[in-house]
């Protein structure tokens, strides 16, 4: 997995009172000078082929819209990932934003026909710039890793560990990391057939906890390696079955009270083909106690009751 992605921003961003001075920042030298063509510098051409890349793909988070207050992503990133900025693209006439001027980020200015090329959108109009990030330290991608052993490097505590079993929607999946860190679990472990947590939508919905809450990306090796190496208890939430009468556990302050100090992994199934055979086998299911005949809830609305009910003991 390359260790760059790009992100798009859009208008209004709030600015550094000195861009507004039209004064060029300490650390760029070269900032008035406006690249033009889409093939030159190689910084240019390497943006394009991480979007065009079969094997690169990144997603582009454009946030677009002009008469709107400045995008919170772009608040969250200047609270929590600048450092992880590596150069930032930035449509000629605009201003610098504000966290960039003291940044030791590369600010290459660009013409409109450079940020559409770089953008891939069909309408690159509100795009004011597009930052080339690098993953955050919190991300760990466990592909083609059989080394189960690491697994203890994983998590820094590995009491609480949200485990997403192809979750598709990032919208979904990225309003899970939030609550995951609201409510003190130590990380999270994206199963296969899970969304990429850095997609546009998801990471609007993480609202910045994307860059600060552990995330491995790994399979149920990896994972049952975890559970081994911790004496994890495996729960997974499961829609109770109205058809007949169900011995499921529910959930309950009591159910919670029993796990007090004991590590534990919750995993959650998707939102249309539910958990995978492997999580039916190797997970306890537990249901929310629900009146009527409701089937299921929002996978990140039962997830978030789950993530309250189950946080860890010293989080009231």
């Amino acid at each position: 997995m390359p260790c760059l992605r790009l992100f798009a921003f859009s208008s209004p961003l709030p600015t550094h009172p000195a861009a507004r001075r039209n004064t060029p920042p300490r650390n760029n030298s070269n900032n008035n000078r406006v690249i033009s063509s889409p093939s030159n510098p190689p910084s240019v051409k390497h943006c394009v082929k991480l979007r065009l890349s079969s094997s690169l793909q990144l997603p582009l988070l454009p946030l677009r819209h002009r008469r709107r207050a400045p995008p919170i992503l772009f608040r969250e990133l200047e609270e929590w990932g600048f450092s992880l900025v590596d150069c930032l693209l930035l449509l000629d006439g605009c201003e610098i934003p504000d966290g960039f001027r003291d940044s030791s980020a590369r600010i290459l200015r660009v013409s409109a026909h450079v940020m559409k090329k770089v953008s891939g959108l069909q309408s690159a109009d509100s795009i004011e710039a597009v930052a080339l990030i690098k993953f955050p330290s919190s991300f760990r991608d466990l592909n083609g890793d059989q080394e189960e052993a690491s697994c203890g490097a994983w998590f820094p505590s590995p009491q609480r560990i949200l485990a997403l079993d192809g979750i598709q929607d990032p919208g979904n999946l990225g309003t899970l990391v939030r609550s995951a860190m609201a409510f003190k679990w130590d990380g999270v472990f994206l199963l296969p057939g899970c969304c990429d947590p850095f997609n546009e939508k998801a990471l609007r919905a993480a609202r910045g906890a994307s860059f600060q809450l552990p995330l491995v990306s790994g399979n149920w090796l990896h994972l049952e390696a975890l559970r081994n190496r911790f004496e994890m208890k495996m729960l997974a939430g499961h829609p109770d079955d109205y058809s007949e009468k169900s011995e499921r556990p529910l959930l309950s302050r009591e159910l919670a009270d029993s796990l007090t100090g004991m590590p534990l992994c919750l995993v959650l199934g998707s939102e249309g083909h539910g958990l995978s055979e492997k999580a039916l086998q190797v997970c306890e299911l537990v249901s929310i106690p629900m009146v009527g005949m409701f089937e299921s809830l929002n996978v990140s609305v039962a997830g978030g009751i789950f993530l309250f009910m189950l946080q860890p003991e010293h989080h009231p």
